[in-house]
């Protein structure tokens, strides 16, 4: 790791008066090394115990985004392991997934020359992913402590009420162990901020010192460099955040002072950003390389698919305004008022900084302001989009939090070497805010949909017991086949799932390849043009099951969706002809029974209108519908579809 080069140096005619401010003695440098490993350490416990608590599924992404591709690199493409439309067209790099997929691959080689028994083993690939996100969530706790520390200096307590911040959020507590790209673009991008020379940023006049000269310093700028480009390989759009600051280093725009950049450092600074881009770009490359099988260049392809051909707004649309008024409240809940009160403060001139750490705030406010405007500009917008600048706003509304919650020292003390103290002040609203912030994270983290999770552990659970034999991993994960297994289990198919798509986990929680599984598919209409009628009126397989039949009688009770696709497309009539003749045609069901249906209880009737009523479409499939296991899935959900009880129904076709 690079030395750290220490909080940022105070100049101008404000040092004098930061030096009054603060105590005059500075922690001693091994006290404060001390400090940072047990702070490190504290974070990792944390986020450990975090990682295990999260038992609730927030978006499909979590896992079609990376554990799917991280099982296929580790167990092979016969493993089972669901593939999206991304991966088919290579919009997605595989930097992230290698991280799972070496792991599960490591873990699973150590676990069989142990003789693991397949259903520990199966356990702890399950955990696994939460428990290797865990150290990455703790590391951006860690640097946002680290930046926060070198913009406020070691002995304040600002950088302290950053910390907090970050460890009391509930959306941190909620998302950041989860396996979403954003979340590791999140803690490379604080990482690299922090790393980041922000001397650039000084006033000439003061700091005679010329930047980048240094091999420490420079240093710096390399691990910066590739952890941000990384992160925008990762997420394309984590570009705006470093043409931000970039910007505002070449520009000084709204920045206080003389710029200390000359034509030696400006020719270090896009020397390193070259030769770091290309490191980055051909390590992503030859990942790329191994993971497709030919060489691919996923930021292109992802800017194609979701810009030229419009294809983001298949996933949904939302007002302009979405981020301003939704997404910056969700990320920071309790805390917003203060990180509001420190943007706007950041972007005006500060009577208590001096320049060089009041321009790094000003450049942090700018990021944030200039990431939320772009994104702003594009149709399809979620709140994760806006993750990485979580951070930054938790140490620019740090000093606010503090000013707000305690009360400084008396103007003068007897002694002028005794550490400043604070008191508290406002009690009850911090422990109001701390009260909703736990409450929040208690009831996200473990009540809210937590019936998709718990539903493939049943699942998993049951294929142990029917099938004890057919629970094995691969010895090779490019030529082992699963065939042999899953004709012994003696099913078509173990599992169908009757939700919207991708609204359980899959294989990362299945785990076993012979336990085949199907589910409603919602690929996008990517071989129709942007605006034609095909694709205005293309309907994905989910979209056709839900869609209004017209097989329906006008009966109040009778379900008003589902039967025409049961009957149609999921097991339609086939038709065989055995010879001539009027009676030489055999009539038969097409398609796969499972064992299990899995769906929202509001399929309940659906399910029986088709199989059990008099008169039913799949009268003649013999299924008697048992409900053998439901889970309440949380007090609220935006998608009717989802809303009520998860079940799981026996058909009853196989013997238990």
């Amino acid at each position: 790791m690079v030395k750290d080069s220490g909080p940022l140096p105070r100049q101008g005619k404000n040092a004098k008066d930061d030096a009054t401010k603060r105590p005059p003695r500075e922690p001693h440098q091994e006290v404060l090394s001390a400090q940072v490993t047990d702070v490190l350490t504290l974070l990792l416990v944390f986020r450990f115990i975090n990682a295990i608590c999260v038992r609730t599924f927030f978006q499909p992404d979590e896992y079609f985004q990376a554990l799917e591709p991280a099982w296929k690199i580790a167990f092979g493409g016969a493993s089972g392991a669901w593939l999206t439309w991304e991966w088919d067209h290579q919009l997605r790099s595989s930097l992230h997934p290698a991280i799972f997929g070496l792991a599960y691959k490591a873990s699973h080689m150590l676990m069989r020359t142990l003789l693991f028994p397949p259903q520990l083993e199966s356990f702890i690939l399950v955990v696994l992913p939460k428990v290797v996100q865990s150290v990455f969530a703790a590391l951006g706790d860690f640097y946002t402590w680290r930046l926060a520390t070198s913009i406020y200096g070691q002995s304040g307590n600002v950088p302290w009420a950053a910390l907090w911040m970050t460890v009391l959020n509930p959306w941190q507590w909620y998302c950041s162990t989860r396996t979403f790209s954003n979340s590791l673009e999140t803690t490379l991008t604080i990482a690299a901020l922090y790393y980041w020379p922000w001397e650039l940023l000084a006033d000439a006049k003061v700091s005679k010192m010329v930047p980048l000269q240094l091999k420490s310093s420079i240093n710096r700028l390399r691990l910066s460099l590739v952890l941000a480009a990384v992160a925008v390989l990762l997420r394309p759009t984590n570009l705006f955040i470093w043409i931000s600051v970039l910007t505002l280093t070449l520009t000084r725009f709204t920045l206080d002072g003389q710029s200390p950049l000359q034509k030696s450092t400006i020719i270090v600074l896009f020397r390193e950003i070259i030769i770091c881009g290309l490191f980055a770009l051909a390590i992503s490359a030859i990942s790329d390389r191994l993971y497709f099988g030919f060489w691919a260049f996923p930021p292109y392809k992802w800017m194609y698919f979701n810009i030229s051909q419009s294809l983001a707004v298949f996933y949904g649309q939302m007002p302009w305004h979405y981020y301003l008024f939704q997404g910056i409240p969700l990320l920071t809940t309790t805390f917003l008022p203060f990180t509001l009160i420190g943007l706007y403060k950041s972007t005006s001139r500060s009577s208590s900084l001096s320049a060089l750490p009041s321009n790094v705030m000003r450049t942090l406010s700018f990021t944030v302001l200039t990431m939320v405007g772009m994104l702003s500009l594009v149709s399809h917008k979620e709140v994760r989009f806006i993750y990485p600048l979580l951070p930054i706003l938790h140490i620019l509304g740090a000093p606010r939090m503090l000013e707000f919650f305690t009360a400084g020292p008396p103007p003068k003390s007897k002694d002028a070497n005794a550490p400043a103290k604070v008191t508290l002040r406002h009690k009850l609203s911090l422990a109001n805010i701390l009260s909703i912030n736990i409450l929040l994270a208690t009831y996200l983290s473990i009540f809210h949909q937590q019936a998709p999770i718990s539903v493939m552990t049943f699942l998993r659970n049951e294929f142990e017991r029917l099938h004890p034999e057919s629970l094995s991993f691969p010895p090779d994960n490019n030529k082992h086949d699963y065939t042999q297994e899953r004709h012994n289990v003696g099913e078509d198919l173990f599992a169908l799932f009757l939700t919207p798509c991708h609204s359980t986990p899959w294989r990362s929680h299945l785990v076993y390849p012979a336990l085949e599984a199907r589910a409603l598919t919602c690929e996008p209409p990517i071989h129709t043009e942007p605006g034609s009628p095909e694709r205005a009126n293309y309907m994905d397989e989910a979209d056709r099951f839900y869609a209004q039949d017209n097989l329906t009688t006008g009966d109040s009770d009778e379900p008003k969706y589902g039967i025409k696709f049961l009957n149609e497309e999921l097991w339609p009539i086939v038709e065989t002809r055995l010879g001539e003749g009027a009676n030489s045609t055999l009539r038969s069901r097409g398609g796969k029974m499972p064992r299990y249906i899995i769906g929202f209880e509001g399929i309940d009737r659906v399910l029986r209108a088709f199989f059990e009523e008099k008169d039913a479409p799949g009268s003649d499939m013999n299924v008697r519908l048992t409900k053998v296991w439901s889970a309440w899935n949380g007090a609220f959900n935006e998608d009717w579809r989802r809303r009520g009880r998860l079940v799981v129904w026996d058909t009853g076709v196989y013997l238990p």
